[in-house]
């Protein structure tokens, strides 16, 4: 699965992540991560679609729409009212499949002075 990441391939482990978070759904073929999507959430109404990434061999057979959509489902039965997502515009068709919808947004590097 590291190699959907490419040079970014999260390491260490995850759990403290996955425990903090609303929703995480994993795609497997036999006892192989395939895909994998993480949702965090203010503990209210908003929730975040991070990590969504498929193995570079399963891609473009509609599984990291599968893992989205239930990631999305499965938040809205845990109480969030919107999903949020950040995207590059490459993904934009991608992310219109799934059910999100383009809208302005703001974002700050933390890590730059």
């Amino acid at each position: 699965m590291a190699s959907a990441w490419s040079d970014n391939a999260p390491t260490g482990d995850w759990s403290g992540v996955l425990n903090r978070g609303l929703v995480h759904v994993g795609a497997y073929a036999g006892s192989e991560l395939v895909g994998f999507v993480h949702v965090a959430w203010d503990g209210r109404s908003h929730a975040f679609l991070l990590d969504p990434t498929v193995s570079p061999a399963w891609r473009n057979r509609g599984l990291g729409r599968q893992i989205v959509v239930r990631a999305a489902q499965d938040s809205r039965l845990r109480g969030a009212a919107w999903l949020h997502v950040d995207y590059v515009p490459d993904l934009t068709g991608f992310y219109a499949k799934c059910g999100f919808r383009p809208t302005y947004a703001g974002l700050m590097d933390l890590t730059s002075p």
